[in-house]
């Protein structure tokens, strides 16, 4: 196939992708450079709308908090995700007959929609008809039988677990996948020069698994950091309760359709642009270093 006949094939999708994601990019970076009154665009006003997101209320508030969440999220999906998704891998790594079926079943999840998935969890964790806490009592654990969602000290760690239990699948796909892709010579010379299993998943293993981790890494870090239909189905467009499950996703769609003011166009798309530059420059080091480890391993 020679160039020209792969440029026409991915023509439409490139015509789409500068459509409804480049364009509209484009034009909400610009927005942000100019003064609004509701949907009249005056004159160019420079950086006052991203002056405006550290300067006024309610941003001064809102914004560090939300920021805050979507860190909690990333590092808490990062933490739980990686560690139940490399274990599950390896586990179903040693079972060739039922491992296509078990990949398939981790993964069915991701395949519905956050949105379904958010208020499904809601229904779960009802205090009052939740089969969760029924469960709970029934085994005699009254004390955890808690309002999950309605307490501002496990609202946020119920969204993080419920985002696990939805992505797990990926992780474990895709490490599974890299550890397919680890020559067994390599393990079985460890075991030959005296190491034990777990000595050769470490010394051995683990290393060749770093550019898969740090794959995760990286797509967790954009997922986390623009979460919106996940944290809106558990606590709708404010975050509740008292703001524990805040986002920067959220923050902007309040700026945007729920706050009324008149320059709402041009703060919320210097919220937007702020947002951009937080997950590219994020992505970009984290790739920087990936690449970096991948040159010292082959080389």
């Amino acid at each position: 196939m020679n160039r020209r006949t792969g440029l026409l094939f991915v023509t439409p999708a490139l015509a789409l992708f500068g459509v409804f994601v480049l364009y509209p990019m484009v034009t909400s970076f610009s927005y942000a450079f100019y003064e609004w009154t509701g949907t009249a665009r005056h004159g160019f006003i420079g950086l006052d709308n991203f002056t405006a997101l550290f300067t006024r209320a309610p941003f001064t508030t809102d914004l560090p908090r939300a920021l805050w969440h979507n860190i909690l999220f990333f590092a808490g999906t990062m933490l739980v995700q990686n560690t139940i998704g490399l274990t599950v891998a390896f586990l179903l790594h040693r079972r060739v007959r039922t491992r296509r079926a078990l990949q398939t079943l981790y993964a069915m999840p991701y395949l519905v929609s956050p949105i379904v998935i958010g208020y499904l969890w809601t229904l779960l964790l009802s205090p009052t008809f939740g089969p969760v806490n029924t469960l709970l009592t029934k085994v005699g654990l009254e004390s955890w039988a808690l309002p999950w969602l309605g307490d501002p000290d496990t609202a946020l760690w119920v969204v993080v677990l419920v985002s696990v239990w939805q992505w797990i699948g990926f992780p474990v796909l895709l490490y599974g996948a890299a550890l397919g892709g680890v020559p067994d010579e390599l393990t079985e010379a460890a075991r030959v020069d005296g190491a034990s299993n777990g000595q050769a998943f470490r010394k051995v293993v683990f290393p060749l698994l770093v550019p898969a981790i740090g794959t995760v890494s990286v797509l967790t870090f954009i997922f986390a950091m623009e979460a919106f239909a996940l944290p809106y189905a558990f606590g709708g467009s404010t975050g509740n309760p008292a703001g524990s499950t805040d986002f920067i996703s959220l923050l902007f769609y309040r700026t945007a359709f729920d706050s009324g003011a008149t320059d709402a166009i041009g703060t919320s798309s210097a919220l937007a642009t702020l947002l951009f530059v937080l997950i590219f420059g994020g992505a970009y080091a984290a790739t920087a270093v990936l690449r970096r480890h991948e040159r010292r391993i082959t080389a």
